[in-house]
């Protein structure tokens, strides 16, 4: 067997002076700058009523709400133990170190926070849903990119021919190889199992494929509920899609069956919804094109 690519790659992208920068947080970066550029070019096109300190306002909302919600869902779906550190160690919210983030918790965050902003503007909370669909791939697949360069979330054993070896899963793929014997040369050779690069598939899908769907879908006459319909619905079938391939949480593990998660376990709703939004789409009305708003000086 060829000696497949070793996924090996600094987390840490640069220093200022004491300061370590990881790829990961630029990623972040670089999503919310994105989301924010192609938002403006969005507004200015008339896809929304607002103006550019308006429209400022709404991604630092969203920005909250991803940071705030996204912590929140990983303590309330994922941490170790359960819901127990509520009442009994309740600053574990805080320990960002300890765990991470949650897409779910992150999307009801911004939905929290676009409520909130539709009600101050008097806009449809789903014309403004559907404004900011279309911006959100680029910082999923931005995510996954950097899961990829942090060597985490690594999919399962395979002998595909694009599998990888994470050097990180090392402990798993020595237990994997004792509890599965026909892995053990696989081990031996490599010095690790060759894993699906379940992080790029998940790039593909729910940064590139959706981003080029919904951008182009949004860039025509369309009906209200249409684009937040095949958001929901797209990420939900590509996230319940991957996780076949990609390992459960480590403190989780399978939740029933030996191959349902959790992930896929929150990601059915969203198919749900998905479909919901889609049947409100055919009666809902198309949206027109609104006059650019322009920021309002004092005095004038």
């Amino acid at each position: 067997m060829a000696q497949p690519p070793v996924v090996n790659i600094d987390p840490i992208a640069f220093h200022l002076g004491p300061v370590q920068v990881h790829w990961y947080g630029l990623m972040y970066l670089v999503g919310f700058f994105s989301a924010a550029v192609l938002g403006e070019y969005r507004r200015r096109r008339g896809r929304l009523p607002v103006t550019r300190e308006a429209l400022s306002d709404l991604f630092f909302y969203g920005m909250m709400g991803v940071i705030v919600g996204g912590r929140i869902g990983y303590m309330l779906f994922y941490y170790a133990g359960g819901l127990r550190w509520i009442w009994t160690d309740p600053l574990a919210l805080f320990r960002v170190w300890d765990g991470g983030m949650s897409f779910h918790g992150g999307l009801l965050g911004v939905l929290v926070a676009g409520l909130w902003w539709s009600r101050r503007q008097q806009l449809h909370f789903f014309d403004t849903v559907d404004f900011v669909a279309p911006l959100v791939p680029i910082g999923l697949g931005l995510g996954r990119l950097g899961n990829f360069i942090n060597g985490e979330l690594w999919g399962k054993p395979t002998q595909l021919p694009w599998g990888m070896i994470f050097p990180h899963a090392h402990g798993e793929d020595v237990a994997y190889a004792a509890a599965h014997p026909a892995w053990q040369a696989q081990l031996q050779q490599l010095g690790g199992l060759v894993r699906q690069p379940s992080q790029l598939y998940e790039l593909a899908l729910e940064g590139v494929v959706m981003f080029a769907v919904l951008w182009l879908v949004s860039m025509k006459p369309r009906p209200r509920y249409l684009i937040s319909g095949l958001f929901a619905l797209m990420y939900g079938c590509f996230r319940f899609a991957v996780e076949f391939v990609r390992l459960p949480d480590i403190q989780l593990g399978y939740l029933a069956f030996g191959w349902l998660t959790m992930g896929q376990i929150l990601s059915l709703p969203l198919i749900a919804v998905g479909l919901w939004l889609l049947w409100l789409s055919r009666r809902a009305p198309t949206l027109r094109l609104y006059e650019v708003a322009m920021p309002v000086k004092d005095g004038k």
